[in-house]
């Protein structure tokens, strides 16, 4: 896992991005954000190193997640639950935590079918497979185009988090005392807005926000920012 910095000073966010992120997407949540943004680039992505096969466990990118230090954080799909894994054991670990497009907490995911066929076309080579797989985005340019080319690296890692739960016992996130904004999409085949709503049920100081669209980070982009200044920025300017 390679971390890097941008900006300076406080306050100091973690950013941790999903599956198949390529670099510029997994910057789009620290765009704005004032103080120091801490990117993390998983393994297997982007200029970071493949991991053993065996890596892709919560626990295990909770553990690695965990050691970066930092008052709040953000995590998208993949590395919101890895947070939410993370503040499962640890509920005093940030003061301000958001979680992007979850998709799964307390149960496995319910498109579980989608992503094994993902891993499957992975295991079988068959870029085309998995770029349809991947839906169609009008006007998206080569969005999901760089996103197929990122998880053909990731066979093992769509097979692990296909079936994997998050968080087993949910009870332990009402102990989170951090303020924590869910943002979720609608229509997203890969993250369902049941997800975002189990989470807000979940942690006690919870807010959720809907967006209406399959893929904000292409299409939401400047609401997605004013969300993530409003809520990580704008207390302490």
């Amino acid at each position: 896992m390679i971390r890097r910095a941008y900006g300076s000073g406080d306050p100091v966010t973690l950013v941790v991005p999903g599956l198949g992120a390529t670099a510029g997407e997994a910057r789009i949540p620290a765009s704005g954000l004032p103080g120091t943004r801490i990117v993390l680039t998983l393994p297997g992505h982007a200029d970071a190193p493949d991991p053993r096969a065996d890596y892709w466990t919560y626990p295990t990118l909770a553990k690695a997640i965990g050691q970066t230090e930092a008052p709040q954080a953000v995590g998208v799909s993949l590395g919101a639950a890895a947070l939410a894994a993370l503040v499962s054991t640890e509920p005093d670990r940030f003061d301000r935590l958001v979680l992007m497009f979850p998709a799964a907490l307390s149960r496995p995911r319910t498109n579980a079918h989608l992503v094994e066929a993902m891993a499957a076309a992975v295991d079988a080579g068959d870029r085309a497979g998995l770029r349809d797989l991947l839906g169609v985005l009008p006007g998206a340019g080569s969005y999901l185009e760089d996103r197929a080319d990122a998880l053909m690296r990731l066979g093992p890692a769509l097979h692990a988090v296909a079936t994997q739960v998050p968080v087993p016992d949910p009870a332990a996130l009402r102990n989170v005392r951090a303020e924590v904004l869910i943002i979720a999409a609608e229509d997203d085949p890969l993250h369902p807005l049941e997800v975002a709503h189990e989470a807000a049920e979940a942690f006690p100081n919870s807010r959720l926000e809907v967006l209406p669209s399959a893929y904000p980070l292409v299409t939401h982009r400047k609401e997605l920012r004013a969300l993530l200044t409003g809520f990580l920025g704008d207390q302490h300017q």
